[in-house]
């Protein structure tokens, strides 16, 4: 009942809307009757008409029906790639959204889809035989939310682990560009909190593996003040003392 009714008040603001012209009142029943297969068919025909194509919202009906899907064992067999596929379609959505007209009413989805990717990607990024999948999660992650620093650092990681370190260093530019835009960390929501406490740990220990301790301390410290109350954190930080 608490999807519909937040769902219902999306829809108003749709409605509301002057750069879309469809509200897709169908998809968003499809999608609170839980009929997921039926309106992810029915949002990929409207991601590929003529008149709808250029629309944001059919591409993120597709990924948010995929990342129910990927959740409930009878759609493993049709659709395998189901939460990556989420994270593919929720890129592609954000490019349609590049003003955010609809972003931010979506921010319950965005901090579950964030957790349940970073968890997959770090699951990965100690395995070499998963890197590459892990830098594709965290590809995808900056590639739909850019604003949540943690990604950065964390697709940075998957970079160095293979070896791209052009590439890492890059990504590392931008999380400095978007750590700085944050501004108060304490502002973060939890799940971009977390990740960023994470990555900040893995971006640290790699610093100081490359003997570049001082630097992995400047890093470390951007936490200092929001985590050192966690036992993780606080342990890479006296280890930096």
């Amino acid at each position: 009942m608490k999807k519909f009714l937040t769902l219902a008040v999306f829809l108003f603001t749709y409605g509301m809307a002057s750069a879309q012209k469809h509200v897709y009142e169908d998809l968003l029943v499809m999608y609170v009757d839980e009929k997921y297969e039926k309106c992810l068919a029915k949002a990929e025909g409207y991601t590929m008409g003529d008149e709808t194509k250029r629309d944001a919202l059919p591409f993120l009906y597709m990924s948010m029906c995929l990342f129910e899907m990927s959740k409930q064992e009878k759609y493993a067999v049709d659709y395998p790639r189901a939460s990556r596929d989420a994270v593919k379609w929720a890129e592609k959505y954000r490019k349609k959204d590049k003003d955010r007209e609809f972003f931010g009413n979506y921010e319950d989805y965005w901090a579950e889809l964030n957790t349940v990717s970073y968890q997959a990607g770090e699951n990965l990024l100690d395995d070499p035989k998963g890197l590459s999948k892990a830098k594709q999660i965290f590809d995808g992650m900056t590639g739909y939310y850019p604003e949540n620093p943690g990604a950065w650092l964390m697709l940075a990681m998957s970079q160095y682990k293979s070896n791209l370190v052009k590439e890492g260093d890059l990504s590392v530019k931008e999380f400095d560009k978007m750590i700085a835009a944050a501004g108060d960390i304490g502002t973060l929501p939890k799940d971009q909190k977390t990740l960023l406490k994470n990555a900040l740990i893995r971006y640290a220990d790699y610093l100081v593996s490359k003997g570049q301790r001082d630097r992995a301390k400047t890093y470390a410290a951007l936490g200092k003040e929001h985590f050192m109350e966690e036992a993780d954190f606080k342990g890479l930080w006296d280890s930096l003392r």
